[in-house]
């Protein structure tokens, strides 16, 4: 069910969130915090069966306590029935696979969120085109959710901010005020390609810090690897059409801070196995989850290529991970490149609110 606020809008009431890993659940926690009904649906039944019974998921979230109005369900069809808001926490990769039993079968008036950071391997769509294609949902109805949201600091409910992003108005203020709480903050944006394209990007970026700091690189490294990062993340937003500010914002440079920092992200973890001299397969098995930048790296690779833009440190952590180059040689590639100018037009603005 859907009521009308006193802003003239339709607050979704009912959710479901598709996908039990920790940002799923964490983002249902969120969305029962602020007044939400909400089933989780997961591959694993034992996983939905917990988070139905006993309020908890502690394969992805250990300690954590769901509020009450989280439940779990086993049966995709029935979770999303009846739904207002649908968030979609699956891997990029298969997420299509997973969702084509939905088409076709969502309200009216349903709106789909996308949790998911990454590019898909075999079309180059971006998660919010995907989801419109697989669920036959009208892009309108689309958002995107992006930014600096580490998912065991929000299930512990310490204090942040994100990005709704959404071409129509009336859905991204729709899914911020389903998310809205005290100690989560939503901004809308209507920069749905931008935003996309840093959540996608900055877990490529974070590949590269714990690469480095699993070689006992340090600070100064991350730091040039952040910001150089920002600026490939920025010229292939530009070239799609993506607006120059949201580089500069929480979705940009927030959410790559955070990913690129914190120990917490898969793929600064996942990174930092292979710098310590860990295959491939060894860091995914020892990071316990879906790293997206490994499988984001090869098509944003190849979508910029096609575009024509230089994207260096995306191109390396491509090349590690298709075993073309080592570790070892991952800085000396990047320090190698010609000397230029820094600026070169492309340098993200912020224009952050205040308020």
């Amino acid at each position: 069910m859907v009521v009308p606020t006193g802003r003239s809008r339709l607050v979704p009431t009912r959710a479901a969130v598709i996908g039990a890993g920790s940002w799923g659940t964490t983002f249902a926690a969120v969305l029962a915090d602020a007044g939400c009904e909400v089933s989780v649906w997961g591959r694993d039944a034992q996983v939905c069966a917990q988070i139905a019974t006993r309020h908890t998921n502690e394969a992805y979230l250990p300690g954590v306590r769901l509020p009450d109005t989280v439940t779990g369900e086993s049966d995709l069809v029935a979770c999303v029935a009846g739904a207002d808001l649908v968030a979609v926490a699956l891997p990029s990769q298969s997420a299509r696979a997973v969702l084509a039993p939905l088409a076709e079968r969502l309200g009216l008036h349903t709106v789909v969120v996308s949790l998911m950071k990454g590019v898909e391997l075999t079309t180059d769509r971006l998660m919010s085109q995907l989801l419109s294609e697989t669920l036959r949902v009208p892009a309108d109805r689309i958002a995107v959710v992006s930014g600096p949201n580490l998912a065991h600091e929000i299930a512990a409910r310490q204090p942040t901010a994100t990005v709704v992003a959404a071409s129509s108005p009336v859905t991204a203020d729709r899914v911020a005020a389903a998310c809205a709480s005290s100690y989560f903050r939503p901004y809308t944006n209507a920069d749905v390609v931008g935003v996309e394209l840093c959540g996608a990007v900055k877990n490529v970026i974070a590949l590269a810090v714990g690469i480095a700091q699993g070689r006992g690189l340090g600070y100064n490294t991350m730091a040039t690897l952040i910001t150089r990062g920002l600026t490939e993340i920025t010229r292939l937003g530009l070239a799609l059409g993506a607006q120059a500010a949201t580089f500069g914002g929480l979705a940009g440079m927030g959410d790559l801070m955070a990913t690129c920092a914190s120990p917490d992200s898969r793929n600064h973890r996942l990174g930092t196995y292979l710098g310590q001299g860990a295959t491939l397969a060894d860091a995914l098995v020892a990071t316990g989850g879906t790293a997206e930048g490994v499988m984001t790296a090869r098509p944003v690779h190849e979508l910029a290529r096609r575009r024509g833009v230089d994207m260096p440190i995306t191109e390396a952590v491509a090349a590690v991970l298709d075993g073309a180059l080592s570790v070892d040689e991952l800085a000396v590639r990047l320090l190698s490149r010609p000397r230029k100018a820094e600026h070169t037009g492309t340098v993200p603005v912020v224009t952050e609110p205040g308020r």
